[in-house]
């Protein structure tokens, strides 16, 4: 039977450089630290990264981290604190300086012209190419930059210009179509 391991002692060793302590610090934080930014930015993939960013600043500066009553989670909710407000403060700039940018004449994006015409029968055959081909565009687009081209669903998302979440969800809707 292996015995429990301290949170005192995973960041003892956490301290000496040891990684796989932290990761035991991660397994013991990261519910709460999650739970701690979604509140504050209520979307799962933004309070990811900024739970990745407290748990990454927690490894950089852990020489100067503070420890109360043996646990570094106060010190870890402040930091995600503190990274969820700078990822909104970001979000909210990048969406003021699209928002300020002119729009012009609508012109056909380099990723139209190059799907533009391409039969999905020379990729694949028989009743899936038929169910493909009768998806919305951006669905099509979605499912083979995915499935055929081997690429993430963030790179995809932003390859057709839209969210990762609204990928995740055409991505669903696109599968479950029958």
């Amino acid at each position: 039977m292996e015995r429990e391991v301290s949170e005192v002692e995973l960041w003892s060793r956490a301290l000496r450089g040891d990684g796989a302590a932290l990761g035991g610090v991660f397994d013991l934080h990261a519910d709460r630290v999650f739970r701690h930014v979604f509140a504050v930015l209520r979307d799962v993939q933004d309070a990811e990264d900024a739970t990745a960013a407290a748990f990454l600043e927690l490894w950089r500066r852990r020489a100067a981290v503070w420890v109360i009553d043996g646990s570094v989670l106060p010190w870890l909710l402040v930091t995600a604190a503190n990274c969820a407000r700078n990822l909104a403060r970001s979000r909210r700039r990048y969406r003021a300086l699209l928002g300020s940018l002119p729009r012009g004449e609508h012109t056909e994006s380099a990723e139209t012209v190059a799907f533009a015409g391409l039969p999905v029968v020379d990729i694949v055959d028989g009743d899936l190419a038929a169910h493909l081909g009768s998806l919305p565009r951006t669905e099509y687009l979605l499912l083979m930059l995915t499935a055929v081209e081997g690429y993430s669903t963030g790179e995809a998302a932003e390859a057709v210009g839209i969210t990762v979440s609204a990928a995740r969800t055409r991505l669903s809707r696109a599968k479950a179509r029958r």
